[in-house]
């Protein structure tokens, strides 16, 4: 899907209005998952007092360290709580495009032909280590790390695969968008050698972009449906020509923020979720809008359209599609423990 959403010491934005530190970044991110760009944010939530004493191996995992840490099921009574820490943050920050994403990019390395774990890619936590953080289509999301670490020491017995799925599936809901129906109880990764190549997420602006979407969507076993499903959550974020390389410096609906001021957003209110991306896209009106080919794709291919149509006209049935396509994609090339997960709402 398309490029969106990517602290300085302090934290005091989700993610910063200037370039990620020096030697991070190698190239801008065209990811067309989520597109590199700014989340917004207000200020920084203040975590509430840690109930335990982080480990070592807590502190040290995250931030791209080669520090082993055990791979085990997460603690179902840490994850609800971390939930709260979650929303607390969302509501102090306004970070949800970027947590979406770090999901998103975690999770959407997947690929259904390779069958063991963790070659496969996918939801294993890989994301919080320097060289996949390194990626280009990673750009930024240094930033959503940072911002969830705290909760990952707060609460040890979770793992990074869960906490960024949690993050995600939270970011949606709080923005007004569907119930997820998310499982828990992935297993890490260990080690910065098992993450994934580069070059497994999307492309915001390929030469044909349906049939580069439909390249890298169903290598991870998702179909058309999915794919037009998963791109309304473009209805959030925005992204910045600075970091991603597309969009403007500032529209009339970013110049203000919140957080950080500037770059571009798909929809007028883009930290609602709600099917405005599909009625944007398809009316192409305002030119304060982003569509990147990879957006404009969707009514363009015939059988994208006819999904796109129907989101734009029902949005019930778009969050009924999204929901489900959401929890799908989350789960994706997870190894769980135990094997057949475990909700937080049972």
């Amino acid at each position: 899907m398309a490029e969106r959403l990517a602290a300085a010491a302090t934290l005091r934005a989700a993610a910063p209005s200037g370039p990620s530190p020096a030697g991070r970044r190698a190239r801008p991110s065209s990811s067309a998952f989520f597109p590199s760009s700014s989340s917004p944010a207000l200020r920084l939530v203040s975590l509430r007092a840690a109930s335990s004493r982080p480990s070592q191996k807590a502190k040290s995992a995250g931030r791209g360290r080669s520090v082993r840490c055990m791979a085990a099921a997460s603690d179902a009574a840490q994850l609800k709580a971390a939930r709260e820490d979650i929303r607390e943050l969302l509501n102090t920050t306004h970070c949800h495009p970027i947590l979406v994403r770090l999901g998103w990019h975690d999770s959407g390395t997947y690929d259904k032909n390779i069958k063991d774990w963790p070659e496969r890619g996918g939801a294993n936590g890989s994301l919080r280590f320097d060289v996949e953080l390194k990626h280009g289509a990673n750009a930024g999301l240094v930033n959503a790390l940072k911002l969830v670490q705290p909760i990952k020491d707060k609460y040890p017995s979770i793992t990074y695969a869960d906490l960024f799925q949690l993050a995600s599936a939270t970011a949606i809901e709080e923005a007004g968008g569907p119930k997820i129906p998310m499982k828990y109880g992935r297993v890490d990764v260990t080690g910065p050698e098992q993450c994934p190549p580069e070059g497994k997420l999307p492309d915001a602006g390929p030469s044909a972009p349906a049939d580069h979407l439909r390249l890298v969507f169903y290598r991870m076993g998702l179909d058309d449906k999915e794919i037009v499903a998963l791109s309304g959550a473009h209805t959030l974020g925005r992204s910045r020509p600075e970091r991603s390389g597309w969009g403007k410096p500032e529209t009339k609906y970013t110049k203000n923020g919140p957080g950080a001021p500037g770059g571009q957003s798909w929809t007028a209110e883009w930290l609602k979720f709600d099917n405005s991306y599909f009625k944007e896209i398809k009316e192409k009106r305002d030119q304060d809008l982003l569509v990147l080919p990879t957006d404009a794709a969707l009514f363009e291919d015939p059988t994208f359209k006819v999904y796109a149509e129907k989101y734009a006209a029902d949005e019930e049935a778009f969050f009924k599609d999204y929901a489900e396509a959401h929890a799908k994609l989350s789960s994706l090339g997870a190894k769980f423990d135990p094997a057949e997960g475990f909700s937080l709402d049972d």
